[in-house]
């Protein structure tokens, strides 16, 4: 009787922890490089809530002006802040596929200062603005192996350019293609 009330006990206690099982989540944190087409970063991932990680990075734009006599090339810093929410987590583990490295599909708002304190030009006597941009984007991020990682992500939205007088507003688009090692 004891035996079987014993086995009774396991076995309910066993399919309880079998369904107790984690929400998928983002890492607790990230730190990376990555380099694209227009620049190179580095950057950190935190984790917010499951599904919400608060991106930063500091790293270096490319910027390409031409005209008809002569063609700039300038590297501008950026620092940026990024509050990324990952909302197919739950979706990929169903299907077997991986979220290590916070690899999924994201919608961000990307916040980024370009301040004009320093340039690197080939160029001599080039006037660099200062400006803000925030620009709501759509993105995804996969993990090839355990470290390397790819992403890509389009968004428009606008930009301020910061000077004494007034500010003046434009539009400003994002799309990125960057390949990253995390470490």
């Amino acid at each position: 009787m004891i035996s079987r009330n014993l086995t009774i006990v396991l076995l309910i206690l066993n399919t309880t922890f079998s369904f107790a099982q984690e929400k998928p989540s983002v890492e607790k944190t990230i730190f990376g490089i990555q380099t694209g087409l227009l620049g190179a970063w580095i950057h950190n991932e935190s984790r917010l809530t499951n599904s919400i990680a608060l991106r930063t990075e500091i790293g270096l734009d490319i910027g390409i002006h031409g005209n008809f006599s002569s063609t700039t090339t300038v590297l501008i810093p950026s620092i940026k802040i990024e509050p990324r929410w990952y909302y197919n987590l739950e979706k990929r583990i169903a299907k077997n596929r991986k979220i290590e490295n916070n690899s999924g599909n994201f919608l961000a708002l990307n916040i980024t200062y370009n301040p004009d304190k320093f340039y690197i030009s080939n160029q001599d006597n080039i006037n660099v603005i200062s400006t803000v941009a925030f620009i709501p984007k759509w993105g995804i991020k996969r993990t090839v192996g355990s470290h390397f990682t790819y992403e890509t992500g389009i968004g428009v939205g606008g930009f301020i350019v910061l000077n004494e007088f007034e500010p003046d507003r434009k539009i400003a688009i994002d799309l990125h293609l960057r390949v990253g090692y995390t470490f």
